[in-house]
């Protein structure tokens, strides 16, 4: 395999790809609930819930993939499987299906937790002064802020 020279350390490289890794497992295991959430939803906000679900579920859809691509990026393999997924993911799995106000609750929970996620990448790629990463990451922070503020709102 050819070197890789873009300016930041193999080291430094390993480690941003690890963070992203962790992010990666928590975004897709995020689409995994978002998705069984949209399709099982039920109740006085079924159609409410459903199409905002679907938007996560497709905004999240194109955001594993940027996530694995920049890995990929950084010269690392990005995990692929829900056996990694589930090691890596602070977002653990729901039993059943819950009522629509807990799967919003459960989403939110779920955001956050991404969030935390990230800003634990987002350090190491500013540490490793690699600003690629650093604009994924703080952009999909944000998305996942506004997310969890959007679904608190509908719980008030």
């Amino acid at each position: 395999m050819k070197t890789i020279d873009i300016g930041i350390s193999e080291t430094d490289r390993k480690n941003v790809a690890e963070q992203l890794k962790k992010l990666l497992a928590d975004s897709y295991t995020l689409y995994l609930q978002t998705h069984n959430f949209h399709w099982n939803v039920t109740g006085k906000q079924f159609r409410e819930l459903h199409l905002m679900f679907e938007e996560h579920y497709t905004e999240l859809a194109v955001a594993v993939d940027d996530i694995a691509e920049r890995i990929r990026t950084l010269g690392v393999a990005a995990p692929g499987t829900y056996k990694a997924f589930v090691e890596l993911s602070s977002i653990k799995e729901v039993d059943g299906v819950p009522e629509a106000q807990q799967m919003v609750e459960i989403l939110t929970a779920s955001h956050e937790a991404v969030v935390k996620t990230c800003r634990l990448a987002l350090k190491a790629a500013q540490e490793a002064d690699d600003e690629s990463s650093a604009a994924l990451i703080g952009d999909r922070m944000r998305i996942h802020e506004k997310t969890a503020w959007m679904l608190r709102a509908i719980t008030q």
